[in-house]
């Protein structure tokens, strides 16, 4: 027990002489075995596990222990990502956030080598790619400056998302299918709209919830999007509010898109609020261009080429 005791408090030290660098458990267990291999040695001797028949298995075992043990740790938290990783930061919720969220900022990395500055823009280019590749989706940046403002200041708040996105139903159908399906006037594409922030943790949670509630429960489907999530605690509210609300939440992955991944899938709409689109219309340039390409699917059964900011390739 007191070797347990000993080697977690040694990666609890680990994480606190690097603090903002992030680290898988697996890494932190490796590092134990390297670091410290006669106490490592002495606890795999005294294992009653069985299966701790090899080096490999027995950092597995490690790297198995250190989630629990680190929640105990004065200051380290976790990045809800798989796998999971753990740094130290004395910084509170509101300060990382504060940090995090300024623009041509470095960000706090998820590994200890990344140290590129990632901007609310760098995300957008990002999840567009990632919903190309995995939903086959048209995407729509809408940017807020580009509205009237007529209702003055605050008067359009949480009206806008940040992303839509024209999700095709016919892609694979064949030609004469479609053609019939739009003299029959059914559904033939769904449409998603999304809200994205760098970092979600216990400060901004409910108002970034309740933001993409706002702006994007009109469309089929909406989500939340994240650059990082911090603490298990956010997880349990996202969820909690997801029961309520319907709105999902996908993790992006900023070193590997296409190891992003929807954390809470969103619960279909139906319907597409039309009332809230066209409120969206009256104000801002980039809606009025998405529902122009829209309609041309829907009067063509193609979809447009041109005038997206992601699309999936030709041909895939």
């Amino acid at each position: 027990m007191e070797e347990k005791v000993s080697l977690m408090e040694r990666v609890a030290e680990l994480l606190r002489s690097k603090p903002g660098e992030a680290f898988t458990a697996k890494a932190l267990a490796q590092w134990l075995t390297r670091a410290f291999p006669e106490e490592c040695r002495k606890k795999f001797e005294r294992s009653r596990n069985t299966r701790l028949t090899t080096e490999e298995g027995f950092w597995r075992q490690l790297a198995a222990e250190i989630p629990s043990r680190m929640k105990t740790c004065p200051h380290i938290k976790t990045i809800e990502e798989r796998p999971l990783r753990f740094y130290y930061s004395e910084r509170s919720d509101e300060e990382e956030l504060a940090l995090i969220e300024k623009d041509n900022q470095p960000s706090l990395g998820t590994t200890p080598t990344m140290e590129m500055p990632l901007s609310e823009a760098d995300l957008y280019s990002l999840l567009a790619q990632y919903l190309a590749a995995e939903f086959d989706l048209y995407t729509k940046r809408i940017d807020e400056k580009r509205s009237s403002n007529r209702r003055g200041l605050s008067g359009n708040i949480w009206l806008y998302p940040d992303m839509v996105s024209l999700e095709n139903l016919t892609r694979d159908w064949d030609r004469d299918l479609r053609d019939c399906v739009g003299e029959m006037t059914a559904p033939k594409a769904r449409l998603w709209s999304f809200e994205v922030k760098k970092l979600l943790n216990r400060s901004n949670i409910r108002e970034a919830y309740f933001q993409a509630v706002s702006n994007s429960s009109w469309a089929h489907y909406g989500y939340l999007v994240a650059g990082r999530i911090e603490g298990a605690d956010t997880l349990k509210e996202l969820r909690m509010l997801y029961g309520l609300h319907g709105i999902g939440v996908i993790q992006l992955n900023v070193e590997d898109i296409a190891e992003s991944e929807v954390l809470i899938p969103a619960r279909f709409r139906t319907e597409v609020d039309w009332s809230t689109a066209n409120r969206l219309c009256e104000e801002n340039t980039d809606f009025r261009q998405f529902i122009k390409l829209v309609r041309q699917f829907h009067q063509t059964g193609e979809v447009p080429e041109t005038g997206w900011d992601g699309q999936p390739r030709r041909g895939d």
